[in-house]
């Protein structure tokens, strides 16, 4: 009976990775819908749910920190433990880059912070952030490192759209002034740091299965037959 409660709090952990996870993603999306619109409503909404996601970490840090005192896990188990500790920092540190970009919305109500001319990049981020916070996710619940391994792939569009908001500064028609610049490049900022922990959290995710970093198996030689 013991045991079976044992897994059951490991299991409510991952829950609550995923529940953090879905919570961050939605917030993000909302987040980028509040700046694109200079929605002050929907920007105050996304700043007032980040306390939940910090109320979720404390507690899922709580509970791991218990674990590892009455019931020393080893093995597998340890690393359930142990790297859901390092994805709650990435999942908390992800909603206060959403937080981040809806303060910016704030600030510039009721103007745009974003200028016309990089709004489609701008919605592209968001949308990107959203879908790979998305798929962390779904990786945390399936366990299917084929995916996890695939966000270190597909963060590479967010990479690309980065670069393109420093083209657009250095570019000579850039005629938004400096302040608007220094937004830009906030944001364009918050977005990449933001899909970097979804990586983050589907990584954690391949070592949890396989025992393996990452980048030991994205560098793996293809195997001959």
């Amino acid at each position: 009976m013991m045991r079976e409660h044992y897994h059951e709090e490991l299991e409510s952990i991952t829950d609550g990775l995923v529940e953090m996870a879905n919570l961050v993603g939605s917030a993000i999306g909302r987040a980028t819908t509040a700046l694109l619109d200079a929605d002050l409503h929907l920007a105050e909404n996304v700043i007032s749910g980040d306390e939940k996601v910090d109320d979720l970490q404390r507690d899922l840090e709580e509970r791991a920190i218990t674990l590892l005192a009455r019931q020393q896990p080893v093995a597998t188990d340890l690393r359930i433990v142990v790297t859901s500790l390092r994805m709650s920092a990435d999942l908390e540190r992800s909603g206060d880059l959403a937080h981040h970009v809806a303060r910016l919305a704030r600030l510039r109500y009721p103007g745009h912070a974003i200028p016309r001319d990089l709004r489609r990049t701008i919605l592209e981020m968001g949308q990107l952030a959203q879908r790979l916070m998305a798929q962390a996710a779904e990786v945390l619940t399936t366990h299917d490192v084929d995916a996890a391994l695939q966000l270190d792939k597909d963060d590479d569009r967010m990479d690309e759209l980065h670069r393109t908001i420093f083209q657009h500064l250095m570019d000579e028609q850039w005629h938004h002034g400096v302040e608007t610049a220094v937004d830009a490049t906030l944001v364009g900022r918050y977005y990449e740091r933001f899909a970097d922990h979804a990586v983050a959290v589907a990584r954690h995710v391949v070592f949890l299965v396989t025992g393996q970093h990452a980048d030991d198996l994205l560098t793996e030689p293809p195997t001959t037959t």
